[in-house]
């Protein structure tokens, strides 16, 4: 905490290391926005082929087929197999990996080797990051306050980047998530441990039962449960009293964009809504309060 006494009374030092290290942590954020659903998608094919080697009317030829397949899958983590360029698989090099410059300056936006484009996304994310993770220390301060709210601005960062690839928001992401919340007020940090609680209960609620409801209406899908999870694990960060704004601002955000996907492509397709509950909670976090105090000045 000597640390974080010293950079709370110099604030620009405070300022300009909150923006490195949200550059280096939004390179490894990249990593996990590329490598958990590969690293889900080959849990699951393995669960299913030990599931699948214990059902009686499976053929043993077949299961054999499944066993031996899955075998050969290519084992991925976090840090395994080393980054390679997808099309020439060169491995990236240190200096090819470091945040923002390698692909602004030495890279241009393309593999060394090969010149296959380098998507923007990945410096994006890293530039994203830092930005965010300066403001909150701005807003927050070089605190315990202030580093809770970065750990909780790069888990929701990784998990929009995840869930607008794959419509996917892995459990082993939110629920770290919610649960993490839920100790960080044990110290009324953001709010009360008993509206964390009531947060993550009614954040979860509120879509489950609009989502349930829709369902037994139209027959139809209408939201993933990882968005009733998501909500109900920044409820338990913000409070109940922020799901009010939190619902309101993701649902204007995901009207925006899902009519303009419609115009553009001329028909209504599913798409990732988890983003915009996570933009939502960011906000919520940083001038929720604002927000809710200009609200009520209107009807005073």
């Amino acid at each position: 905490m000597d640390i974080l006494t010293s950079l709370s009374q110099n604030m620009p030092l405070a300022l300009i290391l909150a923006g490195v290290f949200g550059l280096c942590v939004g390179s490894f954020l990249n990593v996990v926005i590329h490598r958990t659903p590969l690293i889900m998608k080959r849990q699951w094919r393995q669960e299913c082929a030990e599931f699948l080697s214990n059902e009686p009317d499976i053929h043993p030829k077949v299961k054999e087929y499944l066993s031996d397949t899955i075998a050969k899958d290519t084992p991925v983590s976090l840090s395994f197999p080393p980054s390679r360029c997808p099309n020439c698989h060169h491995q990236i090099r240190a200096y090819e990996n470091i945040p923002l410059i390698s692909w602004l300056i030495l890279l241009r936006g393309k593999c060394s080797r090969c010149g296959t484009s380098i998507s923007i996304r990945y410096p994006l994310v890293e530039l994203i990051s830092a930005l965010l993770s300066v403001l909150m220390i701005y807003s927050f301060g070089a605190t315990f306050t202030g580093l809770m709210a970065l750990i909780y601005l790069w888990m929701l960062i990784a998990l929009t980047g995840i869930d607008f690839d794959t419509q996917l928001l892995p459990d082993r992401l939110v629920f770290p998530l919610g649960m993490i919340g839920l100790a960080v007020n044990t110290q009324n940090t953001f709010t009360s441990l008993t509206s964390a609680v009531w947060g993550g209960l009614l954040g979860f609620l509120s879509l489950w039962s609009v989502a349930t409801l829709y369902g037994m209406i139209t027959k139809k899908e209408g939201m993933g449960a990882g968005d009733f999870k998501l909500l109900g694990a920044i409820g338990a960060w913000l409070g109940a009293s922020m799901l009010p704004l939190i619902i309101l601002l993701s649902a204007l955000l995901g009207s925006v964009v899902g009519l303009i996907l419609i115009k553009k492509s001329g028909e209504s397709k599913p798409f990732a809504f988890g983003p915009y509950i996570a933009i939502a909670g960011i906000v919520a976090l940083l001038w929720g309060q604002d927000i809710m105090s200009w609200y009520l000045t209107l009807y005073q």
